[in-house]
């Protein structure tokens, strides 16, 4: 991946910000400017040049992972080495990620930084950050495939008797199996109840004929995060819930179907939460259509109501509508997908209709 390039995306940004150079604190955006996976690392983009800082715990990983820009280890805390390095470029005028810099490192930053001006910027990395590049794409893939492979695993481990944290073990070991780094985060896994939680922490519930099993899961791969959600049948379900999981799929496609690069992630929802509320289930979709995933398992753009980011070519957003009816159960369906010019693309293979097990 060109560092180098996206660097370059950053510091044409100065100008329209009245700044000289922007300091970047926030670590998946260090990440992606640099490729430093540690963790504490700064980096300082200029016009003409930029400069990465990190402690001596990373000297030599940075010496690995940085390439192409000026590295410095600081001995104790990158205050007076930044001072140095903005003095070196003639940086008067300082953006720093308003966004991440506590109260407390921006008053350090000041009593280090005497005669520059601190700007404050939002967001200005994670903006570059919508559009994948090819590797990305890659990677994004990889962890999806790995996703896909935990999935179709886990459906032949479960049995009644087991509870919700078992299968979420069991599952964390399947996508590592299927070539995972990771997990995106913590697996989501709910039985028949307890999938009216839209974001449930599994428990010891046990399995039983009849349930429902929703799972909210991720693998990651090289920094890049998956994101699927599946709801299952385990025996036969209640009959309202084959009807939601219905409701939900046809609502799901609706909203794929209207994803596609120039359009505002409200429009998407809109259409997607339409389906919901015609079937009469309206207020119990509770929560947005659906948001971006990369280095971050939630970042832009989002899709959610009266949303105005507007979609991009290589954009990766999530599709996830669900209906959640206290004491009875839930559904969810989620797939990530690729924007494209006149449409997307689904990275996943794992079927969207009703697995009855």
């Amino acid at each position: 991946m060109d560092h180098q390039l996206r660097r370059t995306g950053l510091a044409s940004r100065c100008t329209d910000l009245s700044v000289h150079a922007i300091v970047v604190t926030r670590l998946p955006n260090v990440r992606y400017l640099s490729g430093f996976t540690g963790s504490n690392g700064q980096v300082l983009v200029a016009p003409a040049e930029a400069v990465f800082f990190t402690d001596g715990r990373y000297t030599e990983q940075s010496r690995h992972e940085v390439g192409g820009i000026e590295r410095i280890t600081y001995p104790n805390g990158f205050g007076g080495s930044l001072a140095e390095q903005c003095a070196r470029l003639g940086v008067s005028r300082l953006g720093f990620e308003a966004h991440d810099v506590t109260v407390a490192l921006l008053n350090k930053l000041t009593q280090k930084l005497p005669g520059i001006e601190l700007v404050p910027v939002e967001e200005e990395v994670e903006r570059l950050r919508w559009v994948k590049d090819a590797e990305e794409l890659a990677s994004l893939q990889r962890a999806q495939d790995a996703t896909d492979g935990g999935f179709d695993a886990v459906l032949e481990y479960l049995a009644v008797g087991m509870t919700e944290r078992q299968v979420a073990l069991e599952l964390e070991q399947l996508m590592r199996q299927a070539g995972a780094d990771g997990l995106s985060f913590d697996s989501i896994v709910a039985f028949g109840e307890n999938a009216a939680e839209p974001h449930h922490e599994p428990t010891h519930r046990v399995l039983e004929e009849g349930d429902v099993i929703k799972i909210d899961f991720g693998a990651l791969s090289a920094g890049y995060h998956a994101d699927m959600t599946r709801t299952v049948a385990f025996g036969q379900p209640a009959a309202e819930l084959k009807k939601i999981h219905d409701v939900v799929r046809t609502s799901q496609q609706a909203g794929i179907d209207a994803v596609k690069a120039g359009v505002t992630g409200g429009s998407v929802d809109a259409l997607s939460r339409a389906v919901i509320d015609a079937a009469g289930y309206g207020e119990y979709f509770s929560h947005s259509l659906g948001h971006g995933v990369g280095l971050e398992i939630h970042e832009g753009p989002s899709l959610v109501k009266d949303g105005d980011d507007v979609l991009p070519v290589g954009a990766v957003v999530t599709v996830e509508p669900g209906i959640y009816i206290p004491g009875l159960g839930g559904v969810r369906i989620e797939d990530s997908v690729e924007v494209t010019a006149d449409g997307c693309r689904v990275l996943g293979s794992s079927t969207r209709e009703l697995i009855e097990l």
